[in-house]
């Protein structure tokens, strides 16, 4: 298994990470959230290793514009991850699964060279 990075290609942060990620001649799969949905499954498989919450980008527009109600939603990891599924750009990036199961959440190059 490769490198696989998960994210929304036109994020400045997603940017980074590829230029990072090409930089060092690291292969990697990207999983574009705008074309292929993130589906429960795999979003449950994340959340089993990092927590949902550390899944939740709080800091984004999407979830600026969520209402209270949507918002209370976050608080239960079913609703979470079904709300994550339908609004993917409000889900942290980027998520970089190591050939090994592991991942790192965000761009933090220092943990990415380390775990390979």
């Amino acid at each position: 298994m490769e490198l696989k990075v998960y994210g929304i290609k036109n994020c400045n942060t997603m940017k980074k990470t590829f230029d990072f990620l090409e930089g060092e001649g690291i292969d990697y799969e990207f999983t574009d959230y705008k074309k292929q949905a993130p589906d429960a499954g795999l979003l449950v498989k994340f959340a089993d290793k990092v927590g949902f919450e550390k899944l939740i980008n709080k800091k984004g527009m999407t979830y600026r514009q969520l209402s209270d109600d949507e918002k209370s939603q976050l608080e239960s990891q079913s609703e979470a991850l079904a709300l994550l599924s339908k609004k993917s750009s409000m889900i942290k990036r980027p998520i970089i699964q190591f050939p090994d199961g592991s991942l790192v959440l965000g761009f933090e190059p220092e943990v990415i060279k380390e775990k390979l």
